[in-house]
């Protein structure tokens, strides 16, 4: 089977590939050579990295973990789709293309992980008025279709359209149809609440829309709100990756009490019939005892996963992750040594070659899932080895106080630079490289007032540049790393003795 390939409106005028390049080759490349990709590597994965301590993940170790364990999976996968009879033709896998998305997943992830994403997301729409907030995967869409440069195009990276569109982990906008769909499930990122539609996650901001739907237009065979192959095989190891790293991090900080997490999975497993028989308030009322966040956990696969959670595969998974974790790798604390070294890389690299090697052709039609997925009992080894870190490191009071910190942080930053480019005396003193974003921000919704497409909330002419401005802040914002983003917090502060330390920030 062929794959399409087709690249954005702007032709490149080099020679097209040398040495054996294919396109997509030079997709992996592109991405692999953007400054955003480097910048990943002072960029927060789950746990901050201190001048002392054991060394953790960031976003570039964890992309280039993800990396690998996309090629290998798409590497194997590609081998059993070539052998099987009378598939459709969206069942072809490029590693090639699975790797370049997995390189690229995390671009947009601006400082301090997750908990920046969330408070960026809040200012956008309660202080910019941005209706479609801020959101990493958008982000990341953003920067591969728009904001990176490369030799040739103006804009973008000029990837070819399997590989943007295997980026799409979410593939459509805050103003998603799920006509169609009603009643029944909804993909992740997306359900139904009292209001209306909640989307939660998405790929591509309103400015972005046309590119993202450009790039889908040979997905031949998907569902509309459906991944790519290689997008859903990037999605896979993206939760292989972190599920079993993020243990790994918060086990090397000595974050994870092995006795806190052993009463858990120990109560569960003992009075897992009383904690059953009682209703959601009753649970929730007990939220404190001990096997309580198990059964809620149970609870939540059974309600959004009903195609594949099942009783039996979640008491394996409690028992494996109990028996091979809690009663195995967490049984000693990580001191630093060679056997602590290579306790640790025998766990992680057993659970990673089982997951990778649990990768199966998801049932049809189903939109809860793309077009591969986790076999049943590793998709629920996956779910109970993520409730760990969850639920015994992220949820942690002292990382919680940390974070509002950070919190304060962006806060500053977002609302001084509105400030300054709002300030008639002193905007022209703006750092060259905001002028510009807000410039791009501005072009693209001026297009969107003028051409008003269908499905994307009108933009009034008036709103343009108030628009621009938001957009192009957040998108400066978050290109910064953890250390940028502090230090021009603390610039905006008016710290003097801090005024060197911005360095290329600005």
């Amino acid at each position: 089977m062929q794959r399409t390939i087709r690249r954005e409106r702007e032709p490149i005028d080099a020679p097209e590939f040398a040495d054996g390049d294919t396109p997509f080759r030079t997709d992996l490349e592109r991405i692999r050579f953007s400054p955003y990709f480097a910048r990943l590597s002072a960029v927060t994965q789950v746990i901050g990295q201190t001048s002392a301590g054991p060394l953790v993940h960031n976003r570039l170790t964890h992309s280039l973990k993800v990396t690998a364990v996309a090629r290998s999976v798409a590497v194997e996968l590609a081998a059993k789709l070539a052998e099987a009879e009378n598939l459709p033709p969206e069942f072809v896998c490029d590693p090639v293309v699975a790797q370049a998305a997995a390189s690229a997943h995390d671009l947009g992830h601006p400082p301090f992980g997750h908990l920046g994403e969330s408070v960026l997301d809040r200012l956008a729409r309660e202080t910019l008025g941005l209706a479609d907030g801020f959101e990493g995967n958008a982000q990341t869409y953003r920067i591969i279709s728009t904001l990176d440069v490369c030799h040739g195009p103006s804009r973008g990276l000029n990837l070819t359209a399997a590989s943007r569109s295997a980026v799409a982990k979410y593939p459509w906008t805050p103003a998603v149809d799920v006509s169609g769909l009603e009643g029944g499930p909804l993909p992740p990122g997306l359900r139904m609440a009292a209001d209306g539609l909640s989307v939660r996650k998405y790929s591509a901001y309103f400015l972005d829309a046309d590119d993202l739907a450009h790039a889908r237009e040979h997905a031949h065979g998907l569902l509309p709100l459906q991944q790519s192959l290689e997008g859903s095989v990037m999605d896979i190891s993206d939760d292989i990756a972190y599920s079993i790293h993020d243990v790994d991090d918060f086990h090397r900080a000595g974050l994870l009490s092995q006795g806190a997490v052993s009463r858990e999975f120990r109560e569960w497993v003992d009075n897992a019939t009383e904690l059953r028989d009682l209703d959601d308030g009753q649970l929730l009322l007990q939220h404190a005892r001990p096997g309580s966040a198990l059964e809620l956990l149970r609870r939540k696969l059974h309600r959004d996963d009903p195609w594949i959670a099942d009783d039996d595969a979640f008491v394996a998974a409690v028992r494996e992750v109990s028996e091979d974790l809690v009663d195995g790798l967490l049984a000693g604390d990580f001191d630093g040594s060679i056997a602590a070294e290579r306790a640790l890389s025998s766990f992680t690299n057993r659970w990673i070659h089982h997951l990778q090697d649990s990768v199966v052709l998801a049932p049809r039609d189903n939109p809860r899932t793309g077009l591969v997925t986790l076999n049943r009992q590793a998709w629920h080894d996956v779910e109970v080895m993520k409730f760990v870190h969850r639920q015994f490191g992220l949820n942690r009071s002292d990382i919680a106080l940390y974070q509002r910190g950070l919190s304060r942080v962006l806060l500053r930053v977002v609302k001084g630079l509105t400030a300054w480019l709002a300030d008639t005396p002193d905007r022209l003193r703006v750092p060259p490289r905001l002028q510009e974003l807000v410039e791009i921000a501005t072009e693209g919704y001026d297009r969107l007032a003028r051409e008003r497409p269908e499905g994307i909330p009108l933009v009034e002419p008036g709103e343009v540049r108030r628009l621009g401005r938001g957009r192009g802040v957040l998108d400066y914002v978050a290109s910064l790393s953890d250390g940028q983003a502090i230090a021009v917090s603390e610039a905006i502060d008016g710290r003097p003795d801090k005024l060197w330390d911005i360095g290329q920030s600005l």
